[in-house]
């Protein structure tokens, strides 16, 4: 299984990037997808979950209201659109693919599979 992720750059704060996530492998409509952040020295922190069917999507309190996740099964992707960005939002995004939606939400302990990370800079 290859996730291949991409969308990251540098944007000024109170702007948007959108973040996608392309899984290879496997069949898409399988897994539950989701999106976390690492900075450097921190663990790395949930963002935002779905689920196979796309239905009741979860995010994080601290992106709730500025972040979306969306899927499309046709085309094996997952996106993370990123709306009214803070300097606190700068992290690397890790995309992430599990047969358990629970286990993505729970945090990133035993994963099936991980992206390779995208910079998202804003800067203030």
């Amino acid at each position: 299984v290859q996730l291949q992720a991409s969308g990251g750059g540098l944007v000024q704060a109170g702007g948007s990037l959108r973040l996608s996530c392309v899984l290879s492998g496997r069949t898409f409509s399988s897994y539950a997808m989701g999106w976390f952040r690492q900075v450097p020295g921190r663990e790395r922190e949930f963002v935002a979950a779905i689920r196979r069917s796309g239905i009741m999507p979860y995010l994080a309190d601290s992106v709730k209201g500025r972040f979306t996740i969306s899927r499309d099964n046709a085309k094996n992707t997952v996106y993370m659109q990123m709306n009214s960005l803070k300097p606190e939002d700068t992290a690397v995004y890790y995309c992430a693919a599990d047969a358990n939606f629970e286990r993505i939400v729970g945090g990133s302990n035993g994963i099936d599979y991980w992206g390779q990370g995208t910079q998202v800079t804003v800067s203030s």
